[in-house]
């Protein structure tokens, strides 16, 4: 017992040299060897400085490379919502200066309606097309709209145009449906 309390008091007075060594250095590492983040034996694997800080800069290269990469992504989503932005807001202004043209008969969803231009520059609805009025329209033609059920307006050129993105979203809900 006596030798027990003796080593005891040796192992705390080189802990306490130890310390003082290492004052100012940072935190001495008290738990067992195998789990120091250091060797504490001249048996341990050397460290070498130059390999430590060759895979730091490996490291950072391949974080740089990876952050680089996401940051080009979402750059180029972002580039691509301004231009949806973009997109929207012409759409708005179109269908606001439409809803604005007189109107002298109620608007129907679903419905054609012809816009034309007076020579002072207000325009106006008929339900009559160019051809219609024998190929003399009283006034210049604009072109021709469909009211929507969300009160927006399609240029009668985007009527026939194919819509992929209901064909893409049934492609993706049937090949979904095969997986299970």
């Amino acid at each position: 017992m006596a030798y027990a309390e003796s080593a005891r008091r040796s192992n705390a007075a080189i802990l306490i040299k130890m310390a003082k060594k290492h004052e100012g250095k940072g935190e001495l590492h008290q738990g067992e060897a195998r789990s120091a983040p250091y060797p504490v034996s001249r048996l341990g694997a050397a460290v070498d400085l130059v390999d430590m800080a060759r895979e730091i800069s490996t490291a950072d290269s391949h974080i740089n490379t990876r952050v680089s990469s996401k940051l080009e992504l979402i750059a180029e989503q972002i580039r691509h919502l301004q231009s949806e932005a973009r997109s929207v807001l012409a759409s708005a202004q179109r269908d606001q200066a439409l809803h604005r043209a007189q109107c002298n008969f109620k608007r129907i969803p679903g419905k054609l309606y012809h816009l034309y231009q007076r020579s002072d520059e207000s325009c106006y609805f008929s339900m009559l097309g160019p051809t219609e009025w024998g190929g003399k329209p009283p006034h210049s033609f604009s072109g021709s709209y469909r009211l929507e059920n969300d009160m927006s307006w399609t240029p009668e050129a985007e009527l026939n145009r194919p819509d992929d993105s209901r064909e893409l979203v049934q492609r993706l809900l049937d090949s979904a449906g095969g997986d299970e």
